[in-house]
This record gives structure tokens, C-alpha cells and sequence, in this order.
């Protein structure tokens, strides 16, 4: 064979390779995709993120395997998502807390915007406002009423300090104009059981942990703090429905991934999700999580979260709230 021919004949070689890989390279997905949680197992995030992984996983042909990187509020989780390669194989399922951590702590070691594209949010969970019968108090009305008869009298239980449970209780008590003050917990059980008891005055609390205390009459759901009605619990107003214009609060749970991860895989991840939502499973699982199904594109979410971590700025700055050094 001449040298002109075998040149010729490795360059073809060459090229079908590099069609080869490019063609293996451009099956997405063709591994298992990393779904970092940054809270533990069990959490509302985690049972969320599971039941959307597996819905994903069967349709996609590959499984999603969720990692829990609980601690510091979620940053260790985001930290692991940020410095990840934008390749379509980690990706996050977090809370609204995502948005929150820029107002929370002095200094983090990753940009909450440039380091993350949006993909979608996945669910709306409001908190509903509960109250222990013991209280007297049958509305939302009566309870503002009671806080400005005597200010400094009431309180509220929250999971945290800077939870988003904290965070609608500072909103609605901002757009109320009365003066509670927060009882920090571990976390929902305990918060939950101290209203229970009376030692507490109110909870935003998320609705899966306290449904089946509302409708055995142990607690009274005053309002959600949400921006609509929660269909677990279609006849109770939000708080602005209730008086309290402001008030609203939206705690969600969504998917991001590594910033620059390519934007046809993006939108790939956004239908998944989409078509998991569609499921009847799913939406029978959210139901009794008291979660509402929500999708956006992903450059809505990409401007939502924007538009959030302002927002909660000001909201963290107008409660007084410490950032944490």
C-alpha cells in the first residue's frame, strides 16, 4: 500500500473512531446520575427528591442516586454541587433554603447564582398556621387581635433559626405589625409538640407533619402562609385571604445543576421532571406531603431564584436576623 493510501486510510480510520466517541459521549445518559440532598434521609427535601428519582430513573434508563450532604444549612450540599463537573451527571434537588443562605451567612464558599444553572422547581409546600385549641383563638383576626392587646405576650415556634419555617413567621408577623417572638426547635417534632401543649402559641409548620392533628381536632389550622390555597387543605385560607395582605411565603423544593452544565441536558432534566409530576403515583405521594406540584422553564427558574434571594434579604434584614460568621 502506497504511504498516500495508508494516510489516507488511518485518517478515515481516525475519524470513525472520534464518530465512535462523540456518538458515545453524546448518549445522555448513559451512567448513573449523582442527586446530591443536602439534608438527611427523611427529611421533606429527601422523600421529595426519592420519589422524583425514581420516576426519572425508569424513564431515563439509568438510575439516580440520591447522596444526603446534610450540615450547615445546606451549603455543604451546594458547595459539592458547585464545584462539580457541568456534565449533566450531579445535579441538586434543594430546598428555598438555597436562596436564603446568601442573607444567613456572612461568607459562602460558592456564588448562590453563578455556580448553579435553574432547572425547575418541583413542589410548592406551604406551612399552615397552627394553634392548640386550648387558646381560644378560632381565626387569624382573633390571634393579631390578641398579639397587639398585650405586645411581647405571644410567640411562635420555629425549626431553626433562619428556617423556613422561621422565615414565614417572620413575614406574616412583619405584615401583621405585631410583636412575637421566635421559640427555635431541633426541628418540626418539637415544634409541633410544644404547640400541642400549649407552651407555644403558633407553628408555621409544614402541613405533612401536623395534617392528622388538624383533622382530629388537635390543632387548629388558622391559615397557610403560602400564595394559594393547599390542596391538602382546600378550605383553609392563606393569610393574606385572611386579612394579612404580604404575607405570603412560598417554601419550595427544586432541581439545579453545576453552572455551565450544557443547556440540551438541561432541558432534558426539566422534562423528566415534568413527566414524573404527571405520574399518578407521585401525585398521590405529594398529596399526603401536603406538596403541591410546580414546574417552570429553566430560565423562569434561573430569574425566580434571582428574584428570591433578594427578596429574602430584605426579609432577613427586616427581622433582624444575624448572618452566622
Amino acid at each position: 500500500m502506497r504511504p498516500t493510501t495508508r494516510r489516507t486510510a488511518l485518517i478515515a480510520a481516525l475519524a470513525l473512531c472520534t464518530s465512535f466517541v462523540a456518538a458515545a459521549q453524546g448518549a445522555y445518559p448513559n451512567k448513573p446520575i449523582r442527586v446530591i440532598v443536602p439534608f438527611a434521609a427523611g427529611s421533606t427535601t429527601d422523600i421529595i427528591a426519592r420519589a422524583i428519582a425514581d420516576k426519572m430513573g425508569a424513564s431515563m434508563g439509568q438510575t439516580l442516586v440520591i447522596d444526603n450532604r446534610g450540615g450547615a444549612s445546606g451549603t455543604i450540599g451546594q458547595q459539592a454541587v458547585a464545584t462539580a463537573a457541568p456534565d449533566g451527571y450531579t445535579i441538586m434537588i434543594h430546598s428555598s433554603s438555597h436562596t436564603v443562605s446568601p442573607s444567613t451567612f456572612a461568607k459562602l464558599p460558592f456564588d448562590t447564582v453563578g455556580d448553579f444553572a435553574g432547572v425547575t422547581p418541583i413542589a410548592s409546600l406551604p406551612n399552615a398556621l397552627v394553634i392548640s385549641p386550648s387558646k381560644n383563638i378560632k381565626t387569624l383576626k382573633e390571634l393579631i387581635a390578641a398579639a397587639k392587646a398585650k405586645p411581647g405576650s405571644i410567640n411562635f415556634a420555629s425549626a431553626g433559626q433562619g428556617s423556613a419555617t422561621h422565615l414565614n413567621a417572620e413575614k406574616f408577623k412583619l405584615a401583621a405589625n405585631i410583636d412575637a417572638t421566635n421559640i427555635p426547635f431541633k426541628g418540626s417534632a418539637e415544634a409541633v409538640t410544644e404547640v400541642l401543649a400549649g407552651r407555644v402559641d403558633y407553628y408555621f409548620s409544614p402541613i405533612a407533619p401536623v395534617i392528622g392533628q388538624i383533622k382530629d381536632g388537635q390543632l387548629l389550622a388558622l391559615a397557610v402562609g403560602s400564595p394559594k390555597r393547599a390542596a391538602a387543605l382546600p378550605d383553609v385560607p392563606t393569610t393574606t385571604e385572611a386579612g394579612v395582605p404580604g404575607s405570603e411565603f412560598n417554601f419550595w423544593i427544586g432541581m439545579m445543576a453545576p453552572a455551565k452544565t450544557p443547556r440540551e441536558i438541561v432541558n432534558r432534566l426539566h422534562d423528566e421532571v415534568a413527566k414524573a409530576l404527571a405520574s399518578p403515583e407521585v401525585k398521590e405521594r405529594f398529596l399526603k406531603l401536603g406538596a403541591d406540584a410546580w414546574t417552570l422553564k429553566p430560565e423562569q427558574f434561573d430569574a425566580y431564584l434571582k428574584e428570591e434571594i433578594a427578596s429574602n434579604a430584605k426579609l432577613v434584614k427586616a427581622a433582624g436576623l444575624t448572618p452566622t460568621q
